[in-house]
């Protein structure tokens, strides 16, 4: 189930439960700038084959980054 979380939660899960960290901007975005360790899938490339990268059975953050 989808939910948003706080900085010190993404800190917590990147640690204590080997969650992903999952960047949905474009490649070039990614490219640019994203956080360490993180996997990109954009969003308008998002498929369940692009998808098949994450390993199922761990938890994913997924984040999207915009100076907006």
């Amino acid at each position: 189930m989808p939910m948003e979380i706080g900085l010190d939660d993404v800190r917590s899960l990147l640690s204590e439960s080997d969650a992903q960290l999952v960047e949905v901007l474009p490649e070039k975005e990614y490219e640019e700038e994203h956080l360490p360790g993180a996997v990109s899938l954009s969003l308008k490339k998002l498929t369940a084959e692009t998808a098949a990268v994450l390993d199922r059975s761990r938890p994913v953050i997924v984040y999207c980054w915009d100076d907006v």
